[in-house]
């Protein structure tokens, strides 16, 4: 079968969440949140978003007024916190891929005269193989809902249906954010021999399906919760209770189905609870993560007239400030304030010794901050993920959502490696395969598909997940120029070719380039913290 050959299409789950319970309800009982800051702690705004046709823009029947969102901080007095900022994301992988379009990478030679056929090829998946149909509004956001749906089978609706009316949407909201969180941050790639076989129907499923179906299980059986009256939660007592032997055992890890990086998943999630803990305007007195919806309900800069609306950066800080204890102490960090998932890279501009604050992203006398590349995938990851039941249930929008990049991973980084628009130079592959024989050799793992593998921090990885961000830009636009004729004045979303696109097709194409082991072309020796 051709790559564009049109399969059958089979039954699928609707990523419908029932809506047909009690409304919102900011004093819902079930809340231990503080009361938010009052007027005075309002940042100020000033920068604006309304109905935007970029490729990150919502695709919704409701246009959203124009509102103001706050900018990043200034680079030049607080390197750290523009870093940490969603904005700083796409201005700073924009030098990397400026570069790119030079053909002027550290790693990687690029060939933009590829580019059409992944354009080609990722028109094709939306438009001829696969679920959606034209005008494709059906395609849902990119987010861990989809994954809970393996199987054609909706686990969340079916999970919802289980509580009673007495649970208003609210608390369904926070119970779902509460388990997208802990799902989400277990995530980070399972490794290539691990699978699950599920407690309730003994089927047995792979990568991040498996991860979803596992976690949601573990989250039903109370696993995570401290609260003996609700097991149906995630809590700081419960995080704080995890050992690395529960979840061996809750992930089915053994010899021959070993997951990648388990110890690493483990301390981040005991490091959750302390984060938790540590910010109760976030995150209530009981540590909850889904007590971030009362936060949001209550912040000065929420609007809630006819529409009730909620400028993404106050979900972006909320996300950032409050988990930020979770990164490993080895993470970047300047001043002492670590920055997450942001590196030092080679193609960013390099301070010299007596480097000075520098505006110029290219200027030879850069500051240190500069050489540093943000990516923030797994709190992207997470944003996307919530804001569906937030959406959902309490009817809430994010103005601003045209912030969010796509995310640097390896299916929508390995898609441009497999299409051959970037490819690893020889030294590089050398170098990675020389790591992949090494690591072999420690772990015993038998080498079926042969690729190059490095750390999360190599400058290899880093520089691929840099023009990754840059590339999925293009992909959006020209995807939606190649679609036109089919889209009914509508425009994907970023968020919508990353679902039914870009990622799908990285792991499409990885299938056929290496069909035993299905991995991407280059391997990322994972530490359970990034992928």
């Amino acid at each position: 079968m051709g790559i564009f050959s049109r399969k059958e299409k089979p039954s699928r789950a609707e990523p419908v969440i029932n809506t047909n319970q009690s409304n919102a309800s900011v004093n819902s009982n079930n809340s231990s949140l503080r009361s938010p800051p009052g007027p005075g702690a309002r940042n100020p705004l000033n920068r604006a978003s309304g109905v935007s046709t970029s490729p990150g823009a919502p695709m919704s029947p409701i246009k959203l007024p124009r509102i103001d969102l706050p900018r990043p901080p200034d680079p030049q007095l607080d390197p750290a916190g523009y870093l940490r900022s969603l904005g700083a994301v796409r201005e700073r992988c924009q030098i990397v891929t400026d570069k790119a379009m030079r053909n002027d990478l550290k790693h990687f030679d690029v060939d933009m005269n590829k580019f059409p056929d992944v354009v080609s090829f990722v028109s094709g998946i939306i438009k001829v193989c696969r679920d959606y149909d034209a005008p494709f509004t059906s395609i849902p956001g990119h987010g861990r809902y989809q994954h809970f749906s393996i199987g054609g089978r909706d686990r969340i609706a079916h999970l919802l249906s289980t509580w009673p009316d007495s649970v208003d949407n609210t608390e369904r909201c926070r119970r779902l954010i509460d388990l997208f969180v802990v799902s989400v941050l277990l995530d980070a790639g399972a490794g290539t021999t691990w699978s699950y076989k599920s407690n309730e129907n003994g089927r047995v499923y792979r990568r991040s399906e498996g991860i979803a179906v596992a976690s949601l299980e573990m989250f039903k059986a109370g696993l995570f919760s401290g609260n003996s009256s609700n097991k149906f939660q995630v809590d700081k007592d419960g995080l704080k209770a995890l050992t690395l032997e529960k979840l061996t055992t809750s992930l089915q890890s053994r010899p021959g189905n070993e997951m990648a990086g388990l110890e690493g998943r483990t301390e981040m999630l005991v490091r959750l609870a302390s984060a938790l803990a540590a910010k109760d305007d976030f995150f209530g007195f009981d540590g909850r993560p889904g007590n971030l919806v009362d936060h949001l309900l209550g912040h000065p800069s929420t609007q809630a007239s006819s529409l009730l609306i909620v400028p993404l950066p106050v979900l972006w800080n909320v996300l950032m400030s409050g988990l930020a204890p979770i990164w490993p102490e080895s993470r970047t960090a300047i001043n002492g304030v670590s920055l997450g998932d942001a590196w030092p890279c080679q193609s960013m501009p390099q301070p010299t010794t007596s480097a000075k604050v520098s505006p110029f992203p290219n200027s030879s006398n850069a500051a240190a901050w500069e050489s540093i590349l943000p990516f923030h995938k797994l709190t992207q990851w997470l944003a996307y993920s919530i804001m569906q039941p937030m959406n959902s249930l309490l009817k809430m929008h994010f103005a601003g959502t045209e912030l969010l990049t796509g995310l640097p991973e390896y299916r929508n980084g390995g898609l441009f490696i497999d299409t051959g628009v970037l490819n690893l130079k020889k030294d590089d592959v050398e170098r990675g395969l020389q790591n992949y024989n090494d690591w072999c050799r420690r772990t015993g793992h038998t080498g079926v598909e042969v690729a190059p593998m490095f750390e999360p921090s190599d400058d290899v990885i880093v520089e691929w997940r840099g023009v990754t961000v840059g590339l999925l830009d293009k992909l959006a636009v020209e995807v939606n120029r190649t679609l036109k004729p089919d889209l009914a004045g509508y425009e994907l979303t970023l968020a919508q070719l990353l679902e039914a696109g870009s990622w799908r097709g990285g792991r499409e194409i990885a299938e056929i380039h290496r069909p035993n082991t299905k991995e991407p072309p280059i391997l990322i020796e994972s530490d359970g913290t990034v992928f």
